[in-house]
């Protein structure tokens, strides 16, 4: 079986690696956590790896905004190879302050494939605190987004203070229009525009994942790598009592799909 590998930046105030990291073994790939610095020694890593990951956290403590100056370092020093990366048809996947960096760096929504060209981004939160809950969400059907196939709805934590989804409603009409919201923030019973706290942050039309028009880079606030034990959950032990506790958290399925498509397809 071909071994999948998972690119995993690390560094400069990012905290989610392990769990990361954890995800993308659990789905039998193989993560490799590299820092920033130890990248730009070696930029032929990207040619090695399958799946590129912008993990969760305050990079650069989220001076001048959030993953603001992780883009601009990674424009800057990485352009080319992620522009290899994106040609060759591979994935990349930004979580929370990775979706945030990828806003930044013009990689999704990448409306007409114009990539490093910012065309939305994650504004602080309208609640203007820092919100830490689960939320419910829904995926669309619609979307051309490979992490997402297969998934209905969907139960995973959120823990962000700039996270209001934002964006022109030229370029937010485009975005709907093809179809590149991949999830939506919703009630337990899967409806849409109910507010908060159903929407946490106040992200245009309950926005919470979009990708390119590819499908192959998707970023989202939520985090999956956060659900991958059904101990995760706070729902758990009531789980437990009535004999419905599931085998896993619910976050594994958008890492299996990377991996799965990787594997049949790179």
């Amino acid at each position: 079986m071909k071994k999948i590998k998972a690119l995993v930046i690390t560094g400069f105030g990012l905290n989610c690696e392990t769990e990361t990291s954890a995800a993308f073994s659990m789905c039998g790939a193989e993560p490799l956590q590299i820092h920033l610095n130890e990248l730009t020694r070696d930029k032929n890593t990207f040619d090695q790896c399958h799946i590129l990951v912008f993990i969760g956290g305050f990079s650069f403590g989220d001076h001048l905004g959030a993953g603001t100056v992780f883009a601009n370092r990674i424009k800057y020093r990485f352009r080319e190879q992620l522009g290899k990366f994106i040609a060759d048809g591979k994935l990349i996947i930004g979580i929370c302050n990775g979706f945030q960096t990828l806003t930044r760096l013009g990689l999704v929504p990448a409306i007409g494939k114009k990539y490093f060209r910012q065309q939305a981004a994650l504004a602080h939160n309208e609640s203007g605190v820092f919100r830490d809950d689960w939320v419910y969400l829904r995926a669309n059907p619609e979307s051309p987004c490979v992490f997402t196939k297969g998934i209905d709805r969907i139960f995973l934590p959120v823990r962000h203070g700039e996270g209001k989804f934002v964006a022109d409603e030229s370029v937010l009409q485009k975005i709907e229009k093809n179809n590149l919201v991949s999830l939506r923030y919703c009630d337990e019973n899967g409806k849409t525009g109910k507010g908060f706290p159903v929407n946490p942050n106040g992200s245009l039309n309950d926005i919470a994942g979009i990708c390119d028009p590819t499908g192959r880079i998707f970023g989202l606030m939520p985090h999956p790598e956060a659900f991958l034990s059904p101990f995760n959950s706070p729902c758990w032990t009531s789980q437990k009592i009535s004999g419905k506790l599931p085998e896993e958290g619910q976050g594994i399925a958008i890492f299996r799909n990377a991996v799965e498509f990787a594997r049949e397809n790179l």
